[in-house]
């Protein structure tokens, strides 16, 4: 990234500066103590692209730039959801035209892309970003013009907006249950590495007071600038703290999880003394970072390609049909894939694009997805069967660990001291975003 691009990541990021910041964005302002400011309320819902023969949706992911290496995967799943849905007719008898945009890995692009797809493409909806920053720069624009983003992947949480559809997993679907089962399988001492940006310090946050309620500790915790590939001395630290082996638990993001695996190896820091969870590696990085590299580390996600449902069989057929039998499928491009047509059958119980509508409608939606049965929740998540994985020989996921049945959303985690017994319900407006159960 240039430095006038660090510099406006920062920027972005700076709401991170301690542990214990949390960012939220409920049509608020979040503050150093995560206690929420009243934002300026929102204006009239700009009117959605309902005339003419097509539905504009706008697609809103890096093409280019250090997340290109996920987020253009991302994009395929979504174009493959609207290809299947104009087949068969489209949506209220009108086709669904594609505006397809490029954040280039950049938080002040993505927002101004945001603004062009509402204000000059007159879309319906957006689905779009990856990061946290991404999706941080982009809700002010959002919630000020009371447009509707669906975004697909696993995240912080601390966060629950009116003018957003979560379709990856909070952290009780991802985080918390992959930190105990490695303490119960792994290992007691936790080495936090991440990318230094909004998810991961969040994210490392929630695991410090998880392991804190269970009477356990981080031994160390490092951070990467978004890009960065200089891992040594996170390799070195990681050795010093763990001379006997002890669990890594990895956030980095993009091209910085290439390097990190490559020099992981290298310094012989192996998966039997110290295996690592990562939380953004899935089959696609796999297959670009190498799986050599990989082999035996462990992942948390709530949908594998090696998920045995009748719907996941036919959904990795048809994306391999349209893109090469090579490619894999994985969690993001699942929960991309499942937002297209969880807002499909919103527009449709409503009976038009109106966004206010739309939004009305797509609480208690339920879909028989790739990875099982989801809900909407009146809190804009989605309920979600997790799931962790180990890498095996063919870059593939062992699925090694799965709950009965899918777990309900938790936005406001539980243990954090700042947002215990907070929760979200849009469908009342005494409610709201946050308030105290």
């Amino acid at each position: 990234m240039s430095q006038l691009g660090r510099r406006r990541f920062l920027i972005y990021s700076g709401a991170t500066l301690g542990a214990s910041v949390l960012l939220k964005a409920c049509g608020e302002t979040p503050t150093e103590t995560g206690t929420p400011t009243e934002s300026a309320p929102a204006t009239e819902s700009t009117p959605a692209a309902s005339s003419g023969e097509t539905i504009k949706v706008g697609l809103l992911h890096s093409l280019s730039g250090t997340m290109a290496i996920s987020e253009t995967t991302v994009v395929d799943a979504e174009e493959l959801a609207i290809e299947e849905i104009n087949a068969k007719g489209g949506i209220l008898g009108k086709q669904i035209e594609i505006v397809k945009e490029d954040g280039a890995s950049d938080w002040p692009t993505f927002a101004e892309k945001a603004t062009k797809l509402i204000d000059q493409d007159k879309v319906a909806v957006v689905f779009g970003c990856w990061t946290s920053a991404s999706r941080k720069a982009v809700l002010p624009v959002f919630e000020s013009k009371n447009h509707m983003l669906w975004y697909p992947v696993q995240y912080e949480g601390q966060e629950c907006s009116k003018n957003i559809f979560y379709t990856g997993a909070a952290p009780n679907q991802q985080i918390e249950p992959a930190v105990q089962w490695l303490l119960d399988n792994k290992g007691k001492k936790f080495f936090l590495v991440g990318s230094d940006y909004v998810f991961p310090r969040t994210a490392n946050t929630i695991i410090k007071e998880q392991l804190k309620a269970l009477g356990r500790e981080t031994v160390g915790e490092d951070y990467l600038p978004l890009g960065n590939t200089e891992v040594t001395p996170i390799i070195t630290k990681i050795k010093a703290a763990l001379p006997d082996g002890g669990v890594i638990f990895n956030s980095l993001n993009g091209d910085s999880n290439v390097a990190f695996f490559k020099q992981l190896q290298g310094a012989g820091l192996n998966p039997d003394k110290y295996p690592s969870m990562s939380v953004s590696i899935a089959e696609e990085e796999v297959r670009q970072i190498g799986k050599e590299f990989l082999i035996g580390h462990y992942a948390a996600w709530n949908y594998f390609q090696t998920v045995e449902t009748p719907e996941n069989k036919t959904w990795v057929e048809a994306f391999k049909a349209k893109y090469g039998a090579d490619r894999v499928t994985n969690d993001p491009m699942e929960a991309a894939y499942i937002m297209v047509y969880l807002w499909k059958q919103a527009v449709e119980k409503a009976g038009t694009t109106e966004l206010e509508a739309v939004r009305a409608a797509a609480l208690g939606q339920e879909f028989a997805a790739p990875e099982g049965p989801v809900k909407m929740s009146v809190n804009h998540h989605i309920s979600k069967t997790v799931r962790i994985g180990q890498v095996r020989d063919d870059g593939l996921f062992d699925i090694v660990f799965s709950t009965p049945g899918p777990v309900d959303p938790i936005p406001w985690n539980q243990y954090v001291p700042d947002t215990k017994g907070y929760a979200c319900d849009w469908s009342d407006p005494a409610k709201g975003g946050k308030y105290k159960v």
